[in-house]
């Protein structure tokens, strides 16, 4: 079995459907430690050696959040800056996290055509994310297809509860080893990993 940390940011939280549907969904999985980084640093200062030895603890590494500004709530990138460390994560003898797996887990307000050359935002979405595939990289890690709730704004809510549905299924299965890091490089997002024979 594999263990799985949840690496979660939302900064309004409380206004969020998505998230709080896919939060329900995981948090209390056998395998899995949930990390809600705004309740556990309200004030952004990270505990750092509490954050190494999370990491070091677990093979899978989801950050879940919705998707801001094509980026993660400023929370994940203080964590990254603070906690992956030179030597440490990356660098010449940075090995920490070597082997383990880095997941994107995030909700979008707008729709899946609208991340495409020809959409609103003009690029498809996992050019927004090469900066975490990028960390995952330096830091050794293998960086799996995202799991993505496209128009969180416009579902309802048995949509909302079938995506979480999905999310939590997916979540066993790697706490299970059901799936190998080739399954999950041939799907573009993980939501369709359930789905293909």
């Amino acid at each position: 079995m594999a263990s799985v940390l949840i690496q979660f940011a939302h900064p309004a939280f409380s206004r969020s459907r998505v998230q709080k549907a896919l939060v329900k969904a995981c948090r209390n999985l056998e395998g899995v430690t949930f990390n809600d980084l705004y309740e556990q640093y309200p004030d952004l200062y990270i505990d750092i050696r509490r954050e190494k030895e999370l990491l070091l603890q677990h093979d899978v590494i989801i950050l879940q959040h919705p998707f801001y500004w094509y980026s993660g709530p400023a929370i994940i990138k203080q964590w990254q800056d603070l906690v992956l460390e030179y030597n440490w994560a990356y660098g010449p003898s940075g090995y920490a996290l070597q082997g383990k797996k880095l997941i994107s887990a995030i909700s979008c307000g707008n729709t899946a055509d609208a991340y495409d050359e020809n959409g609103m935002h003009g690029f498809p979405l996992k050019q927004f994310l090469l900066p975490f595939q990028r960390t995952a990289h330096l830091c050794r890690m293998e960086y799996l297809s995202p799991f993505v709730v496209f128009g969180a704004h416009r579902k309802t809510q048995q949509e909302i509860d079938a995506e979480a549905d999905v999310y939590a299924k997916l979540i066993a299965g790697f706490v299970a080893d059901r799936f190998t890091g080739k399954q999950c490089h041939t799907v573009e997002y993980l939501n369709q990993l359930l789905s293909t024979p």
